[in-house]
């Protein structure tokens, strides 16, 4: 029996690894007492890991400065610093094949989901809610992601 690829993940062996798109992310970092309060706290415990990528953090940050958001360079800092250091860091050096999407802001998710074998993609978005029978990880919606965590 061979073992698994180093980033494949098993029930046993360690917390669900997940991406999480910049929406979700969002919500997490921005509403500290909103519906997604339970993601930031689930990583902050090491209940799952996300996984990030050079172009999943450089979108995040992207948003994170719109001035509808009013954050200042050291509130963007310290909301990056409440994630990041959760965070495995999946390089992408070579995009995998992905379906193709409408959207391209969706693409990095996709392809750091496949190439650091996420046990799920973590969105609202409906785009690429309607990829997934054409994904070969799951992509979930929040409230399905917490449905698959044991007692929380």
């Amino acid at each position: 029996m061979s073992d698994p690829p180093p980033h494949a993940s098993t029930a046993t062996e360690g917390p669900p690894r997940w991406v999480l798109d910049t929406n979700v992310l969002v919500s997490a970092l921005l509403f500290p007492a909103g519906r997604l309060t339970w993601l930031r706290d689930a990583w902050r415990s090491g209940i799952i890991v996300p996984l990030a990528s050079r172009e999943t953090t450089t979108e995040l940050i992207r948003v994170l400065c719109y001035p509808r958001f009013g954050l200042t360079p050291n509130e963007r800092e310290d909301l990056l610093a409440d994630h990041l250091p959760h965070c495995e860091s999946v390089v992408v050096s070579t995009p995998p094949p992905i379906p193709d999407c409408r959207d391209p802001f969706d693409r990095p998710f996709l392809e750091l989901a496949k190439a650091g074998q996420a046990d799920a993609l973590v969105t609202g978005d409906k785009d690429l809610h309607s990829l997934a029978p054409a994904f070969p990880i799951p992509i979930l919606t929040p409230a399905a992601a917490l449905a698959t965590l044991p007692a929380w």
